[in-house]
């Protein structure tokens, strides 16, 4: 017996940027919306979404627990913020770059020195957004 549907059986999903929804978990100082997710496709192994932290903006520290997260940076200059080894890192990307980020790793999404919106997708090991907001890295 296969878990794999039959031909015919399962169908793809479209999720256009107005079904997308603010119905997910939220941090301080960006705005996150879902689109593929348990609840909008019935997906079982990833959440995807997207983003935006406004111009002279920084999100609130937070992590996502046992999640893998896989970002991709669609427009703006977001630099992501940890720590390591107790030294504060800053990861400052461009459009077109791709940042992992490994589970329970805390971390802020900053645009302070930006006059444009930072607008990333977000892809995770989890179907559903998994968001543990932090008072402090």
């Amino acid at each position: 017996m296969s878990d794999r549907p039959e031909p015919g059986e399962a169908r793809l999903h479209h999720v256009p940027p107005a079904a997308c929804t603010t119905s997910t978990a939220q941090t301080a100082g960006m705005a996150r919306l879902a689109a593929i997710s348990g609840e909008s496709v019935g997906s079982q192994a990833i959440w995807m979404g997207q983003t935006t932290v406004a111009p002279g903006a920084s999100s609130g520290a937070h992590h996502h627990g046992h999640s893998e997260t896989a970002i991709y940076v669609v427009s703006g200059h977001p630099v992501f913020i940890y720590k390591l080894a107790g030294r504060e890192v800053k990861l400052a990307t461009d459009p077109g770059d791709f940042v992992f980020v490994p589970p329970f790793v805390p971390h802020v999404e900053s645009n302070t020195d930006s006059d444009e919106p930072a607008v990333v997708v977000i892809a995770r090991t989890t179907q559903e957004a998994i968001v543990e907001n932090l008072g402090a890295l």
